[in-house]
């Protein structure tokens, strides 16, 4: 049965690549929009840079779009320009899609909206377990900007919406700017090729407290159905797995899978910026020994975004009481969709 036309905005991404998969799967027509579309697993690649609106258009032009799932962003220098950036590229969508053929759309955002902009990244303070219901957090937030456009686009066409707020997606997406599970494998399989030790990378606090994450096909699995349940629609929802660890254990765990020494966890964060400056030849020795896929070890590894979440002073635990409430009680342990991401990267020859 087919179940819509689905347009997904960052196709090729960690959240949009699972997505796009996910909704051809199960039974979608799907479009895929990026500046460099793939248009693998059957989905229909569309071509633009959202930043453009008369190349954004022209290539919507004439799609009966029913559904779509906003899955991407752009970086700034500041947040004042993420959020120039991020909203005219969302404006510009819906400027260029048929509203009489748009039935809902989906906004996938993140823990930020809880945490605050990378500038004033934890100033918020907001209470553990994050709800659904917490005030957003003083200061420029380009979260805040796309939520405050998608519900006013929803008003003034009259299509229903939903916003997503995953905590550090787990997925197979390479060359992707927030990837923590490839990065965390190639990290490892540098240490295992260098000899050097597994060394956790982030704070103190993060080492001990507890916190939760998100694997991309649950979150497609939620999408999905926030989409297509009525009684859901209009509503932000948090999307995480439904466990939560200490990265003490977890970190453990993934060095044993890998074969490694764990060293305790320092005094004072040894960012993985600092950790793998300079390593770009050891990677490319890496690839070549081996056979990888890809020896530019920047097209793998995202270590600004992993010294980010791995170094945070605050605590990060989503509540998911309203998503159960609603009626979406799936459920994913986070360390198998490490282990998984991992076994797959091997069996690809992205990692050795």
């Amino acid at each position: 049965m087919q179940k819509g036309v689905a347009l997904v905005v960052g196709a090729t991404g960690i959240t949009g690549g699972n997505l796009a998969s996910y909704l051809v799967a199960s039974g979608w027509t799907v479009y895929g929009l990026s500046r460099q579309p793939t248009g693998k697993d059957g989905v229909i690649p569309v071509s633009a840079n959202l930043l453009d609106a008369d190349a954004t258009a022209q290539a919507l032009k004439g799609l009966a779009i029913s559904h779509v799932f906003y899955c991407t962003w752009t970086k700034r220098d500041s947040e004042q320009e993420n959020v120039e950036a991020n909203g005219a590229m969302m404006n510009n969508l819906f400027a260029a899609l048929d509203p009489e053929k748009l039935e809902h759309a989906a906004l996938v955002t993140g823990t930020k909206q809880y945490l605050g902009s990378f500038e004033s990244y934890g100033s918020g303070k907001v209470e553990t377990p994050f709800r659904e219901s917490a005030p957003r957090v003083p200061g420029e937030n380009f979260y805040y900007t796309l939520e405050d456009i998608l519900i006013e686009a929803a008003g003034k066409y009259g299509f229903a919406w939903n916003v997503h707020r995953p905590h550090t997606v787990i997925g197979h997406a390479r060359g992707n700017a927030m990837n923590m599970g490839t990065t965390l494998g190639v990290y490892a399989s540098i240490c295992k090729a260098t000899g050097r030790q597994f060394i956790f990378p982030g704070s103190q606090l993060q080492w001990n407290a507890l916190t939760d994450m998100t694997d991309a096909l649950l979150l497609a699995r939620q999408m999905e159905w926030a989409s297509l349940t009525t009684g859901a629609h209009n509503q932000a929802f948090n999307t995480v797995n439904g466990d939560t660890f200490r990265w003490r254990r977890m970190w453990q765990e993934i060095g044993e899978f890998f074969g490694l020494e764990v060293a305790d966890c320092p005094e004072t964060p040894q960012p993985l910026e600092e950790q793998m400056a300079g390593l770009e030849p050891e990677w490319q020795k890496i690839a070549e020994q081996h056979g990888l896929v890809e020896s530019d070890v920047t097209k793998l590894a995202s270590w600004w975004h992993t010294d980010a979440d791995l170094g945070r002073e605050q605590e990060c635990v989503n509540d998911l009481v309203k998503c159960r409430d609603f009626g979406f009680d799936e459920f994913r342990e986070t360390r198998a969709a490490f282990f998984d991401l991992f076994t797959r990267l091997r069996a690809e020859k992205v990692i050795p």
